[in-house]
């Protein structure tokens, strides 16, 4: 019976070949798309999986409550790491780990460099790879790191610099320029999928802060995770927490109500407040947007199905008659026709997974290589394939079947079967759901493009123009050779203007503290500290609006404030906060002047309250304004002469534009997606129209025959054939509308700084869906205007 009814099916595909094509392009292409979203999905999910203890592993954050805002930070004080596993009951395990940037040096016996470069380096307790099960390849972490200056190095590191894991024990490297570190272990390389990409683990004994007693002070680096003991949840310990977060900052009166909780290992990846060491996280929002896409696709895909047969069904009405006369029930005959619908499926599948494998390196490079997939990566890929074709299958194939077996067979012989007004009613409904979507994404896709446009060009108040940053030592012995770089590069050709800072206008880097503001202490904020020199306001061209800029030193002499920083503190004239002191030091320092407001940080957050002021020691950045017309020439040459001048030092440099641009990367990487599954979407509706329109004007060509011979022009038989598709379109259309914009204003709302959400991108998306409708539809409609009346009659 299965092979009678596999023959069968072949053969009505085969009969009805375009219809079979349309159906199987659209829903391979629909299972193409939705293995991808789920390759993705399945990779962010799979970070930092598979760790002994899991479920009782909990980093402890730090929390900040102002009266204006709310705070987030993945560190913690250091004094935290050494009291917390006395206080707290129930930790098995406590491990701080603290991360910071250095250059690692390997030198020959002859003393010269053989490798020199830039690295994160971690200071780690050696209760955190037991804490995380990381294995070893050589040593313990006991053993290995719990003398001071002594690191563990990866697989990979270990080979890079030694050759192989054996040569590296006992072997020195040199971090910065004074600290020899003795190789003592090698452990297992850490997976591209986890949080914690360690290469080079130092003893916690060499961190040289670490009996800092500032509970106070943190730093988004400074992590420190906890194992609970066996049995016990995050709720049995959060009253102890509670009292801990009490004794150290409530009574101590520390600032904004500073207190620490429990997240679980599983959220690290996605923590958007937070973060994690690997840079690598993703909101579980923009998870549950693809998810909803990837269901928009299939559904798609599955209505172009169901109207297809549905619409067919009257063509294989006297087939149904003659199988139930012949004593077929119709339990038989909805096998039948699902057997048919499972056939298109696994052909659309075998063709999705071809198209998936060919689109894998496509979207690899939208996230720079920062993704590591694979068609069969994971096993439960092929449960999800099994799944999608079992319930695309189903979907697309129960209403039909229903319909078909459901026909008298008395009329399905005699051809006199009609479909309802309810499956009249559903097909509409159908195609108004499945235009309805693809609307939605049009309109996203115009706002998301939009919005990236206006963020690219919206006025900053600063000029980053030809600005390059060049790193620059602080340490005491290149502190000096500050004024002679400067000196020197100014002299280059196309060099316009250098001024050392900390950072440049705009960037993530914040340091903020709580102040007094003419002796009274503030609660309402913590204002943003930037350190730049006197020349840092013309580069960038910041305009001081009032007072001016504080005199040439070395160390804080005056401030510079923004407007925000006035309205925060309640003053509208900037004449009238000039001679009022700032005291975020211990010392009170003059306003001197006003600049006016600038972005200091990306355009999804708000303008801080801002302090500029002198300080020497922070200028870990040269701001050097270039000649565009000099541009790359001057940059090796700056290059060249900071080698020369900073021989210990590893050269590094960025366009103050680029990293700007940066900031925005998720949300460009978000448009290029909507472009790409609005246009799958768009493919898919539309094929599965002119595959309806095609079947409509074949049913109808006796009609447009008789209309013909009684006068009816070719434009009114177009006419006739377009108006209900467009109808339903432009229906489509006012049922997306609003919700599109539910949609994209949440969205936006994600931006401090937005587009104006006005009325244009929906009229757009209405007037290309009903542009694509015409010459989709009237591609067909127009050949079955034009076809000759009396081929369609001549047998009546």
């Amino acid at each position: 019976m299965f092979k009678l009814n596999l023959k069968i099916a072949w053969r009505n595909l085969w009969k009805n070949k375009g219809y079979t094509f349309i159906n199987v392009m659209g829903l391979s292409i629909g299972m193409a798309s939705c293995i991808l979203i789920f390759l993705f999905i399945r990779y962010q999910f799979s970070f930092d999986e598979g760790i002994k203890n899991e479920d009782r592993i909990y980093r402890v954050v730090t929390d900040w409550k102002y009266d204006a805002f709310d705070d987030y930070s993945a560190g913690v004080p250091i004094p935290v790491a050494k009291v917390a596993k006395e206080e707290i009951v129930g930790l098995e395990k406590t491990a701080a780990i603290i991360k910071r940037g250095t250059i690692i040096r390997i030198k020959d016996e002859s003393g010269k460099d053989v490798i020199k470069g830039d690295e994160d380096v971690y200071y780690a307790e050696p209760d955190f790879f037991q804490i995380f099960g990381i294995n070893w390849t050589i040593g313990h972490s006991k053993q290995a790191l719990n003398q001071p200056n002594t690191v563990a190095l990866s697989e990979k590191m270990a080979k890079r610099y030694f050759g192989n894991s054996e040569d590296a024990i006992g072997k020195s490297i040199l971090m910065g320029t004074k600290t020899y570190l003795k190789v003592t272990g090698v452990f297992h390389d850490m997976p591209e999928n986890s949080s914690f990409p360690l290469k080079i683990v130092i003893s916690y004994q060499t961190f040289p802060d670490r009996n800092d007693d500032c509970w106070d002070c943190v730093s988004s680096g400074n992590e420190f995770y906890v194992l609970l003991k066996s049995g016990l949840k995050v709720e049995d310990i959060e009253g102890l927490l509670s009292k801990f977060n009490i004794i150290h900052y409530k009574n101590q009166h520390i600032a904004g109500n500073q207190h620490h909780k429990l997240e679980a290992l599983k959220d690290i990846h996605f923590s958007e407040l937070y973060g994690n060491f690997s840079e690598k996280w993703i909101s579980k929002r923009e998870i549950y947007g693809l998810i909803i896409i990837g269901l928009f696709l299939m559904i798609t895909a599955c209505i172009n199905f169901i109207n297809l047969s549905t619409a067919q069904a009257i063509t294989r009405a006297k087939e149904v008659g003659v199988r139930k006369v012949m004593g077929s029930m119709r339990k038989q005959l909805i096998i039948q026709f699902l057997s048919e619908t499972f056939m298109v499926t696994l052909i659309a599948m075998l063709l999705a997974c071809v198209l998936a494998e060919l689109c894998l390196p496509q979207l690899q490079n939208l996230f720079k290589g920062a993704l590591v997939l694979s068609l069969f990566q994971y096993p439960v890929i092929f449960i999800f394939m099994g799944i999608m074709v079992l319930f695309v299958g189903f979907l697309a194939g129960f209403y039909p079947s229903m319909i078909m077996s459901g026909f008298n067979p008395a009329l399905a012989i005699k051809n006199k079967v009609t479909l309802n007004n309810g499956g009249l009613s559903l097909r509409k409904t159908l195609v108004i759901v499945q235009f309805a979507i693809a609307i939605i994404l049009i309109i996203s896709t115009i706002v998301v493009v939009k919005q990236m446009d206006y963020v690219q060009k919206k006025s900053l108040g600063f000029n980053a123009n030809e600005v390059v940053m060049v790193n620059v030592p602080t340490d005491s012995v290149n502190l000096n050779k500050q004024s002679t770089f400067k000196e020197q590069v100014s002299k280059l050709p196309g060099v316009l203007q250098l001024s050392f800072c900390q950072d440049p206008p705009l960037s993530g880097n914040v340091n903020s503290s709580d102040f007094k503001f003419n002796g009274i202490k503030n609660k309402d904020f913590e204002v943003r500290r930037l350190k730049a020199d006197e020349n840092f306001f013309n580069l960038f061209d910041l305009q001081i609006i009032a007072g001016k800029v504080f005199a040439k030193s070395d160390t804080a002499n005056g401030y510079v404030v923004n407007e925000t920083f006035l309205r925060k503190v309640h003053i509208n004239n900037p004449l009238d906060a000039i001679g009022k002191t700032i005291n975020s030091n211990g010392q009170d320092i003059p306003i001197v002047g006003v600049v006016k407001d600038f972005n200091d940080k990306s355009l999804k957050e708000s303008i801080s309250g801002l302090t500029i002021s002198a300080g020497k020691n922070q200028y870990y950045r040269a701001a050097i304004k270039i000649d565009a017309n000099e541009l790359m020439a001057t940059r090796k040459q700056i290059e060249a002469l900071w080698n020369n001048m900073f021989p210990n030092y590893i050269y590094y440099s960025f366009f103050v534009n680029e990293r700007i641009n940066g900031y925005y990367e998720t949300e460009q990487i978000t448009g290029v997606l909507f472009k790409v599954f609005a246009g799958v979407i768009i493919f898919i509706s539309f094929i599965g129209l002119f595959g309806l329109m095609s079947f409509v004007a074949t049913q109808r060509t006796k009609e447009m025959a008789i209309r013909k011979v009684l006068g009816a022009t070719t434009f009114q038989s177009v006419k006739m054939l377009n108006g209900s598709f467009l109808l339903m379109v432009f229906v489509a259309n006012l049922v997306a509308w609003p919700l599109a914009y539910l949609f994209v204003n949440g969205w936006l709302n994600g931006f401090a700084y937005r587009m104006e959400l006005n009325v244009w991108p929906f009229l757009l998306a209405m007037l290309i869906s009903m542009l694509i409708t015409v010459i989709t539809v009237s591609f067909r409609s127009l050949k079955a205007a034009k076809a000759n009346a009396i081929d369609a009659l001549k047998y009546e």
